[in-house]
């Protein structure tokens, strides 16, 4: 079975719906998952409003799909885009595919490729519909992508905003606790301590759009650090040498 890193991605973009000011940040966040071998981005090159595009295309090597608005109202770029999809479905090798937008009309065509077994992850604003957020396996704003420039200190319980970043930083509220509580006791063993990497992939389940980045934490383990009154932390040796940590977690009695 492929590595996560050997993942052939194919990225479609909706230059519509989609600011490029941020290209860069979304491609490495792209990178982090797999290896995007296509890249290409629909709208109608002749319009104004698509032309800060341009500079990045070539900056990046993403392929342009011209789609001319026929008619008034209807929106060609994304009927260009799910046909574009379906064929590389068929055609291509890949193992799952980045639908960059944040319109909502792309629901379908996430559903349909992860029940052909595509991988999907979704990239948007968060404007972005629920319907299309939970279609995917995995949903991340753009407003928290390339944001937190420091790295997780594993001794720190909080790693602060910066300046107006705080203006797309959600609170930390009982929902997402009861979230972080019962994913914790869903794959906590015998005696209540669950592997953190276990859980966060069972919470990206529940939620796709989950993301610690969301409250202002690079990493999950600073977030439940941040909850010591919810959760007990156990940071165990993986190897004799110790250089490396495995994070468990127990939500307290």
């Amino acid at each position: 079975m492929k590595g996560r890193k050997d993942l052939q991605l194919a990225v479609l973009i909706d230059a519509d719906n989609i600011p490029y000011s941020n290209i860069k940040g979304m491609l490495e966040e792209i990178a982090k998952i797999g290896n995007p071998t296509i890249k290409r981005i629909y709208g109608d090159w002749t319009k104004p409003t698509v032309s800060g595009w341009k500079q990045r295309l070539l900056e990046h090597a993403i392929i342009p799909i011209q789609q001319y608005s026929y008619t008034t109202g209807k929106n060609a770029t994304d009927s260009a885009m799910i046909i574009d999809a379906m064929d590389i479905l068929h055609n291509q090798q890949i193992d799952g595919f980045c639908l960059v937008s944040s319109d909502s009309d792309f629901t379908r065509l996430a559903v349909r490729l992860r029940e052909a077994g595509m991988l999907v992850i979704g990239i948007g604003e968060k404007k972005t519909p629920q319907p299309f957020i939970v279609a995917c396996d995995k949903f991340i704003y753009i407003e928290i992508i390339g944001r937190s420039d420091s790295d997780e200190d594993t001794h720190s319980a909080e790693v602060k905003p910066k300046g107006n970043e705080s203006t797309h930083i959600e609170k930390i509220d009982k929902r997402l606790i009861r979230l972080l509580k019962i994913s914790v006791e869903d794959v906590a063993d015998d005696t209540g301590w669950a592997f953190l990497g276990d859980v966060g992939n069972l919470i990206n389940k529940k939620r796709p759009d989950f993301d610690s980045r969301n409250y202002g934490f690079p990493k999950l383990t600073p977030l439940f650090k941040s909850l010591g009154k919810d959760f007990e932390i156990d940071e165990r040796d993986a190897d004799e040498s110790g250089q490396i940590k495995h994070i468990y977690v127990k939500v307290k009695d």
